[in-house]
């Protein structure tokens, strides 16, 4: 009568690892995300916050929440709002730094210490960039030439 147990023992063990990888799965935290990709949960909270950025990507334009900045960290929230893929980069005096890449509905934050000078701010995916999904940050100085702080092209 030793098998029977085994058994149950063993289907016993299986059922609980089961649930445990489920109850992993679903991250048990609340904090809104899933895998289903949800849009209206907040960015992650990070140790090294800096002022914050709103970044809004289309196809194939950004729109970034502010057009002053001034020396020190800051945190930008990348937001695909558009069809494609799309990933954030920052390139200038204080280095490259490059978000990774979001489907559509997906978001990251990218925290970045910037330095004064000129900044061009651009998605890095299959030649987006070149489809009008680029703008331009001054650091230290007068907000970006566009006034609104948006590329200039509209996706053309």
């Amino acid at each position: 009568m030793t098998i029977p147990h085994t058994r149950q023992r063993v289907l016993l063990g299986v059922a609980a690892g089961g649930l445990t990888a489920l109850l992993a799965a679903c991250g048990g935290g609340g904090n809104g995300s899933s895998a289903g990709g949800s849009t209206t949960s907040p960015p992650p909270k990070s140790t090294t916050s800096g002022t914050p950025v709103t970044a809004e990507l289309t196809d194939f334009h950004i729109k970034l929440s502010t057009g002053t900045f001034q020396p020190g960290q800051y945190t930008f929230t990348a937001k695909n709002m558009g069809q494609h893929e799309h990933a954030l980069e920052i390139e200038g005096p204080g280095g490259e730094n490059r978000s990774k890449t979001l489907d559509p509905g997906q978001s990251t934050t990218l925290t970045v210490t910037l330095k004064s000078g000129s900044y061009e701010v651009y998605c890095p995916v299959d030649g987006h960039k070149d489809l009008g999904m680029k703008t331009s940050i001054t650091v230290g100085g007068a907000p970006a030439s566009s006034g609104d702080n948006t590329s200039q092209n509209n996706g053309y």
